[in-house]
């Protein structure tokens, strides 16, 4: 059994699926800055929504950034950390894009509360960030 945890939780890995799994707790943990942020800037502070979006999308990708690298994805394509966090960005930007488009789209065209929106937008650029991030920066 403690093999199997180390595997799925403390081994350096280039498993699809486990790296997946991972990427899941990273991701909610970004979630979690990411939504905190928004609803702080939206709610608190009256930002306007894609403002809001902006600003808690970018903690986000900071957070998810720095755990990645650690814990998720351990071997990169790239030796130069200002490439790898260049193009881990690039990808980040398209799925910002991508989260002000669903965010538009869901709440302000199809009429979902902002929070349901992010929820379901999430889901979309999760996917996204995941498959882009492996596929460019850490896969062989």
């Amino acid at each position: 059994m403690k093999t199997f945890i180390n595997k799925i939780f403390f081994d350096k890995t280039d498993n699809t699926l486990i790296q997946l799994f991972r990427y899941t707790f990273v991701g909610g943990f970004a979630f979690l800055v990411d939504f905190g942020l928004l609803t702080f800037c939206k709610e608190i502070l009256d930002l306007h929504l894609l403002v809001s979006t902006t600003i808690g999308f970018t903690a986000g990708l900071i957070v998810n950034y720095i755990i990645s690298i650690f814990w998720v994805f351990t071997k990169s394509k790239y030796k130069n950390k200002k490439i790898e966090f260049l193009i881990f960005s690039i990808v980040g930007i398209v799925g910002l894009g991508l989260t002000n488009l669903f965010m538009w789209v869901f709440t302000d065209i199809v009429g979902i509360h902002y929070m349901i929106s992010k929820v379901i937008t999430t889901i979309l650029v999760y996917l996204w960030n995941f498959f882009g991030r492996k596929y460019t920066l850490f896969s062989k």
